[in-house]
């Protein structure tokens, strides 16, 4: 079972990134770390999982939230993950949250090449 959790926040065309990885792959499950503005204006077309973040927040609650919204929502042991949209912080706490929970990480991109893992 493939599992994708991307982080779909700021930077300039990431979300085009994000849309392509979602669309060119067959995900079991989708889930994006995003904002309000991002739950409001991004094209979710395979109705991916969308945990809405604070980025305000400081890092603790920020993973705090992030475990809590992915419990219990992931189905295997490793899942696949993007970190191509959105900054440090964000980046962080969704590593952070995952680890908590015991989960493994290969992180993947889309290259030249199609979806690669890096």
């Amino acid at each position: 079972m493939v599992e994708l959790i991307g982080c779909l926040s700021t930077g300039k065309g990431t979300w085009g990134h994000v849309s392509r990885l979602i669309a060119d792959q067959e995900w079991d499950n989708i889930i994006l770390i995003t904002n309000e503005f991002g739950k409001e204006k991004f094209l979710n077309e395979k109705n991916a999982l969308m945990v809405i973040v604070d980025a305000r927040k400081s890092l603790p609650d920020l993973v705090d939230d992030i475990k809590t919204a992915l419990t219990g929502k992931i189905k295997g042991t490793e899942v696949a993950v993007n970190l191509i949209s959105g900054e440090g912080k964000e980046h962080m706490a969704l590593m952070s949250a995952l680890l908590k929970l015991g989960v493994g990480m290969r992180f993947v991109a889309l290259t030249k090449d199609g979806i690669k893992e890096v």
